[in-house]
């Protein structure tokens, strides 16, 4: 080998160790921007896991509070409905009994059919 060939030989052996090792690396950064993305991306996974559960949580809660309200609101007109009929009867107990006799005819009139 001539003295040319042997320094062209250790000029393209360094370009080929300086290539290697630029790959290596570039392989050694895309593995970071992989792992960074990973673990962003697992994280937004997460936070929008917890805001999703909070609001059917929050969702649940005011629904609860609508069922109690509405619960509420039926057990007040239930009770109105009680104390109206108690008035009615205890001011006229001939004209309740008396409607009580006539819806009772009613409905044994129409069981008949």
């Amino acid at each position: 080998m001539s003295p040319t060939d042997s320094a062209t030989y250790e000029r393209l052996e360094k370009d080929v160790t300086a290539v290697k090792n630029d790959i290596a690396a570039l392989t050694d950064q895309i593995t970071d921007a992989l792992n960074n993305f990973a673990g962003t991306a697992g994280k937004q996974a997460r936070r929008g896991y917890k805001q999703a559960r909070a609001n059917a949580e929050a969702a649940m809660d005011d629904m609860s509070e609508r069922g109690s309200a509405m619960m509420d609101a039926a057990q007040d007109a239930a009770s109105s409905i009680e104390e109206s009929l108690e008035d009615v009867i205890t001011q006229r107990p001939l004209a309740t009994v008396g409607l009580a006799l006539g819806v009772g005819f009613l409905i044994g009139a129409m069981w008949r059919r």
